[in-house]
């Protein structure tokens, strides 16, 4: 590969992990995810033949690597994959059944789920007669281990694991549903988050064991305006079981640094976030309530390494692209004091964004 970085210029992968311990760097790093159809635009933009998403779970987050490295990422994704004996299921009305059983269907330009697997659930018996992905089916890792010989020298890696628990049991159970059983505190309930539990910490160590920098861990337990459940419910069911989480992984490399995903609302949460171990914060959803960043910056700048923070809401598909410059450099002025930032939209890039949009978020921060 020929190196055709300018004087004093860092790699990706220095830029990174030099942000991720708060030291100097050339800039502040961007990593950007998108949608499949976002994916494809970028893909003709750029003239890269052949990419297409990944088989996998966690697909809009460590798809198109070639096509994002390109326009800038300095970070590349691996998550564990669907294994060589899967087969997708597909019915005449054109939904899908994946591996986790959740039938899903194309609406507009995405995939909705429409049945869940776990929908009548209600003993810890349920669970017994359902068949959990196994984490160490023959070529659940194989393209992992291919990315990272590619971009591990030149680039940071991040093992994705999100959904780790919470979001990952209402997918199987349906949200009204599983809420209103963890309130009334239903046996199955707790057996079926540590079931999940232990699929994605078995599947979040082998990628540490492979290489990766950075766990991404995550659950959406937060919306527009506030938690999604009560915080002390958090601190009852969640917060001990992500503790665990968080425990296991840095046992099996204490340099590891894990970074956890809830969109909306979460302030009530995040010392306890803190406290047991976190590091690295995302998505900092500029609309949702409180998600402030300058409150983030001053309450827990020194505690945090930030992670978000670009609007795809309202300013990445409506915005400028000078009003888009404008406020990727802000947020790096803010969030970016003390060297912990990356910059990245709060969510996918979405298919209502103007390519125009996207490569105004790249140039910002190159420019900033």
């Amino acid at each position: 590969m020929i190196d055709d970085r300018k004087d004093g210029e860092m790699t990706s992968r220095e830029r990174v992990l030099k942000t991720i311990r708060r030291e100097p760097t050339d800039r502040t790093p961007i990593y950007v995810s998108v949608t499949p159809q976002v994916g494809s635009m970028l893909a003709r933009y750029l003239g890269v033949t052949g990419a297409k998403p990944v088989s996998s779970f966690y697909s809009s987050r460590v798809s198109f690597a070639e096509v994002l490295t390109r326009l800038g990422n300095d970070l590349v994704g691996v998550a564990a994959c669907t294994p060589d004996d899967f087969v997708l299921k597909s019915d005449a009305d054109g939904s899908t059944v994946d591996e986790w059983g959740i039938r899903c269907k194309q609406v507009g330009f995405y995939n909705e789920m429409i049945e869940q697997p776990l929908a009548h659930a209600e003993t810890v018996g349920d669970l017994d007669r359902f068949s959990f992905p196994d984490p160490e089916a023959p070529g659940r890792y194989d393209l992992a281990e291919e990315v990272i010989r590619a971009y591990g020298d030149t680039h940071a890696i991040f093992g994705d694991q999100e959904c780790t628990m919470f979001e990952m049991a209402w997918y199987l159970v349906g949200l009204e549903k599983f809420l209103v059983d963890l309130v009334e505190r239903k046996n199955y309930v707790f057996e079926l988050l540590d079931r999940i539990m232990e699929v994605h910490v078995r599947q979040a160590l082998r990628l540490v064991e492979l290489g990766v920098d950075i766990v991404w861990t995550g659950d959406d337990v937060g919306n527009q305006q506030g938690m999604m459940i009560a915080p002390d419910l958090w601190r009852e069911v969640l917060k001990p079981r992500l503790r665990s989480v968080f425990s296991r992984i840095k046992k099996c490399n204490p340099d590891v640094r894990i970074a956890y995903h809830s969109c909306g609302s979460i302030l009530p949460i995040i010392p306890d976030l803190i406290e047991i171990g976190l590091d690295i914060l995302n998505p900092l959803q500029p609309l949702a309530a409180g998600m402030d960043a300058r409150f983030l910056q001053k309450r827990y700048g020194d505690h945090l390494v930030f992670f978000g923070g670009i609007d795809v809401q309202q300013l990445l598909p409506m915005g400028t692209p000078g009003a888009i410059k404008e406020a990727v450099k802000e947020q790096i002025r803010v969030l970016g004091k003390g060297g912990g930032y990356i910059v990245a939209p709060a969510h996918n890039i979405q298919p209502d964004t103007p390519l125009e949009n996207i490569l105004a978020l790249y140039e910002a921060v190159r420019e900033a």
